[in-house]
């Protein structure tokens, strides 16, 4: 295959896997279920170019430029950009606004280290720059007298040159940045809906009342005929309620470690109840 057909079919393989991607995100409407179907088509395509070219000789430098500075990278932002969201949405705790936003944060705060660690490259690929290309994108040709990653020993040289892979996450983090904003904003319109909304319902009693409250409920087996789990009962209040219960078994050891009145909670519900009903009565 000459280069100049190299080039062009690793860009129609670029249209074609936007399209896959397009029509996934139609057909998948669960994003943690796109992202994991997206990341496969993503996966086949980079196993295809690097099929092609760890066995090609470019014909020239300009080419082979183009392929490892142009080309390349997209498919491996993609490729890590779509890990990214798996691994972010796959760690979101079921519940708690503050937790979900201390995720984000933590995200933003490592795109942040690399955009710091890397400056100088990056002020280069976005200023267009072409003066080092023949030293960041060319195959075999590493230049120790420029930064390179820490990894760089670890990649297949005939499919990697020193900086194609610092192209890719700059691409990446691009993207997973606009992702985390959305999720930012759409955990902060979600916020102020339920603070807005007549029928929120916040749980204003201790966590370890609400703990007791569960448990006593689980082993009366009121949902799901009794076939519930019990972790599946406590996401389920912990979502409903917005709270994080933590080590809920710890927090029922306390509760069963207590000198006198074990179950205070549900017996404060019990008086509480029966003081209603005979205030009915008078």
């Amino acid at each position: 295959m000459k280069s100049i057909h190299l080039i062009e079919n690793t860009t129609l393989l670029w249209h074609d896997l936007q399209q896959k991607c397009s029509l996934l995100q139609v057909e998948k409407t669960n994003p943690l279920e796109y992202a994991q179907f997206a990341l496969m088509e993503t996966d086949q395509a980079v196993r295809t170019i690097k099929s092609w070219v760890i066995t090609h000789d470019f014909d020239c430098w300009e080419h082979e430029i183009t392929f490892f500075k142009e080309l390349k990278p997209k498919f491996i932002a993609k490729f890590m950009y779509y890990s990214k969201v798996i691994n972010v949405l796959s760690s979101l705790p079921a519940s708690g606004t503050k937790f979900k936003k201390k995720l984000f944060d933590t995200e933003f705060e490592h795109l942040h280290y690399f955009a710091v660690e890397n400056t100088e490259f990056i002020s280069y690929f976005r200023r267009k720059a072409t003066y080092l290309d023949s030293k960041y994108f060319l195959r075999f040709k590493y230049d120790l007298d420029v930064k390179l990653a820490m990894d760089m020993h670890s990649y297949d040289e005939r499919f990697a040159t020193s900086h194609d892979h610092l192209v890719a996450t700059i691409l990446a983090n691009d993207e997973f940045e606009f992702f985390l904003k959305t999720q930012l904003h759409q955990l902060k319109e979600n916020t102020v809906s339920e603070v807005t909304s007549p029928n929120s319902l916040h749980w204003t009693a201790s966590k370890a009342a609400l703990t007791e409250l569960i448990f006593a409920l689980h082993h009366t087996n009121c949902f799901n005929g009794g076939n519930a789990d019990l972790s599946q009962t406590v996401r389920w209040f912990e979502n409903k309620l917005e709270i994080d219960l933590g080590n809920y078994h710890k927090t029922m050891t306390e509760i069963g470690n207590r000198k006198t009145n074990q179950t205070k909670f549900i017996q404060l519900l019990q008086d509480n109840l029966n003081a209603y009903l005979e205030a009915l009565e008078n």
